[in-house]
Order: structure tokens, then C-alpha cells, then sequence
């Protein structure tokens, strides 16, 4: 398996048409070459191309913080000595400023597969200064290591953010490459677009139905995202950052659990089983117990339940990581009534709006839980058409077969 990196590299006629041309590159920690070579070192080594700046998106180039809303400063690259700009510091869209730095744009990110994940919100943003300032972009692309599996409500009118860029559900299953062809349609942007596509990515086959395990190492893109267990789980997970129980962060397997101090793992496992077993494929709920070392609850021992989707307990096409973490919600809430389940806190920029709901992209997933009389029928029937929606809505635009 290529990466459009990877491809680039290789590809003397590809690197061609970049001579004479100003190149920026947008990237992060996981913008490696197949022998881990940073795509910034690598692309600075091609005689053809002259780098000119690089972009950072949320936890920049270095991938080095680690919560929302905790900014990068722009620098200079120390080795190569071209300025950085951060696309999560004082501005998440690129500035006028910066645009004049180069004429393409290189998009080096590795994806999660979901909405929420702010690199695809990133990707909006630059197409449209793209757009503006008569600039090319290029995304080399990337797996998602999610794979195809779609899962969740749509994001609603009213509810765009840096974490829901446009009318998509949680788990898209798409490539940021497909991606970038889908927002120029949706919002018909005049922008030269192209994608180096991967060669050899396989979604839909095992073991990695997305990730091309045994063939390329796993990086970090953020600092929670540890492993190929997390991406599967993060549809999911991802909402309990606007909950007050802890998604592990401070732990070693940060967005795979889930817990606090103060509820009965067993209880709420024996209770999820009991709402919607047929929601729990695919995957192994485990309880244990684990104690923060840094965010929510911090030193508290914590009662959890983590999410096994590795090995045998894996099912890639009835796992529905978003379903799993809402009946864990639902159990809590019926198990706790009176739980104070939800954080009330700014959450990426969204000020004044639930996190939950600005998670979600509205405030449907909140109410069903909240709703003592709503089933996971119901949920089932306002989720399940927007699904089937996206399915349809994407197909245009995929590039892998």
C-alpha cells in the first residue's frame, strides 16, 4: 500500500509538475514516508520542490498538546528555516498573509474517519482561502482507519463548527482525499483540486478493514490517538468529552473506555446488554478499573468499561461505535436518573451550546438519552435514514473500489 505521499515521492512526473512552483505543506506528526521519514524532511529533499511554508492544524506540527482549545503558536521550522503557521492558534482558517506564502498546497494528514475530528473541518477551511486567493491544493491521501462503515445523525442546519463542517453523519467513511471532492460540490467552491491517491488501500479487507496492518507503522496524529483500536472506537468515544465521565484521557488507552467514580461498571454493562444487545456486535464491553492520571477525575479511582475491538471480538461491519457509546449513556441515565451526565463548558469555539449537542451537531442524541420513555427503536429511526442518505450521497465521490 502507497500513500499519495509515498506516490509523490516515487513518482518523477508527478514531482514535475511541482518545479517552479512555490509548495506548502499542511501537516503533522503522522505525515510519514513508508520508512517514517517526516513528509517535510522528505519533500525538502526532492530537488524539484520548493518548500515555502508548512501549516499545523489542532495540536500542530509537532502533535505535542493535548486537550481542545489548547492553541500552537506560528514559528519558524528550525531545520529548514520556512515559517509554520497555525491553523489552531489565534485563527483556525488560514490568513491572507499566509495564502501569499505559496501557490500549492500539500494536505499531509492522517484522518480518524469522523466528522468531529478537526482535521476535516481544516481541510474545509484551506479549499475555501484556496478558492479565494487562486491557490492549488493537493491532498495526499491517506487510509482512514476507520474504513467504510457509516454511523450517526447527520449534522443539522444551525449546528456547523470547527467540529462539524458540514451535513455529514459521526463515521463518514471517506478518505480526506474524497472529502475534498465532496466539499467543493456541497459548497461549490472554484478551486484546482486534485488528489494523489493511495495505491493498494484495501477497506474492506482483513484484518485492518481500513488500516494496512503489518504494512505501515502507526503515528500518533493527536495525542490520544494511540492505535488503530481508538480510531475504530472514536465515533463513539468522541462523545464523552461533552460528558462529565472520563473517555481515559490520563490512561493509556485513552477514547477505548470510559468511566467515573461514582457508577457500577457491571451494573451499566448488564444493563446495555439488557436495552439493545443487537447494538453491542462486533465488539467486547469489559469492565475495569482505572485511575487518571491527568483531566477529569484525575487521581480518582475510576469504575469503567472498555471497548474491545481488536482480534477475535472485532466484527467490522456490525461494530457501530456511536450506538455503543450512546446505550452506554442511556444505561447511566436510567441506572442514575439524576446523574449529572452532561458538561457544561465552552467546546471548540461553540460558545454558548451544549458540548454534547455541538458533538453531535444538534441536540438529538441528547434528548433521546434524556427521554425516559425513548427507546433504541426510536433512535434507530431517526439515525437510520440519514445514514442510508450519506451512503447515497458520498458514492459520487469515492475514489477506492
Amino acid at each position: 500500500m502507497k500513500t499519495g505521499l509515498d506516490r509523490l515521492l516515487s513518482d518523477p512526473a508527478l514531482r514535475a509538475e511541482l518545479k517552479g512552483r512555490r509548495v506548502a505543506l499542511l501537516a503533522h506528526p503522522a505525515s510519514v514516508t513508508a520508512d517514517l521519514t517526516h513528509a517535510i524532511d522528505a519533500l525538502a529533499a526532492c530537488p524539484e520542490i520548493t518548500l515555502s511554508a508548512a501549516f499545523g492544524p489542532q495540536h500542530g506540527m509537532k502533535g505535542d498538546l493535548q486537550d481542545n482549545m489548547m492553541e500552537t503558536p506560528d514559528e519558524t521550522d528550525p531545520v529548514h528555516g520556512i515559517p509554520v503557521f497555525s491553523l489552531y492558534g489565534e485563527v483556525r482558517r488560514p490568513t491572507g498573509q499566509s495564502m501569499q506564502t505559496f501557490d500549492v498546497l500539500l494536505v499531509d494528514l492522517q484522518d480518524l474517519g469522523c466528522r468531529i475530528y478537526t482535521f476535516v473541518t481544516t481541510l474545509l477551511y484551506v479549499l475555501e482561502a484556496a478558492a479565494e486567493h487562486g491557490k492549488t491544493v493537493w491532498v495526499l491521501d491517506r487510509p482512514n482507519p476507520a474504513g467504510r462503515p457509516v454511523e450517526g445523525l447527520t449534522l443539522r442546519p444551525g449546528w456547523e463548527s470547527f467540529v462539524g463542517a458540514g451535513p455529514m453523519p459521526m463515521r463518514h467513511g471517506m478518505t480526506l482525499g474524497e472529502m475534498g471532492h465532496w466539499f467543493i460540490d456541497h459548497f461549490k467552491l472554484d478551486v484546482d483540486y486534485r488528489v494523489i491517491a493511495m495505491e493498494g488501500w484495501q477497506p474492506e479487507a482483513a484484518p485492518g478493514f481500513g488500516w494496512p496492518l503489518l504494512e505501515r507503522a502507526w503515528i500518533n496524529p493527536s495525542p490520544n490517538a494511540p492505535n488503530v483500536s481508538m480510531a475504530r472506537a472514536y465515533a463513539g468515544t468522541v462523545m464523552l468529552e461533552g460528558t462529565t465521565l472520563s473517555e481515559g484521557r490520563g490512561t493509556t488507552r485513552p477514547l477505548e473506555l470510559f468511566g467515573a467514580p461514582d457508577i457500577d461498571a457491571r451494573a451499566v454493562i448488564a444493563r446495555m446488554q439488557a436495552l439493545a444487545p443487537q447494538w453491542l456486535e462486533g465488539c467486547v464491553l469489559r469492565d475495569c478499573w482505572f485511575q487518571p492520571t491527568f483531566h477529569k477525575h484525575v487521581g480518582q479511582l475510576c469504575s469503567g468499561v472498555q471497548i474491545h475491538v481488536e482480534g477475535p471480538h472485532y466484527g467490522h461491519s456490525v461494530f457501530r461505535p456511536w450506538r455503543v457509546q450512546a446505550l452506554g449513556f442511556k444505561a447511566i441515565r436510567q441506572l442514575y436518573p439524576d446523574y449529572d451526565l452532561w458538561r457544561d463548558f465552552p467546546y471548540e469555539y461553540a460558545f454558548g451550546k451544549l458540548a454534547i449537542d455541538v458533538i453531535n451537531g444538534g441536540p438529538g442524541l441528547r434528548e433521546w438519552v434524556d427521554d425516559a420513555a425513548a427507546t433504541p427503536a426510536d433512535l434507530d429511526a431517526i439515525t437510520l435514514p440519514d445514514e442510508r442518505a450519506w451512503i447515497e450521497t458520498r458514492d459520487p465521490f469515492l475514489i477506492y473500489r
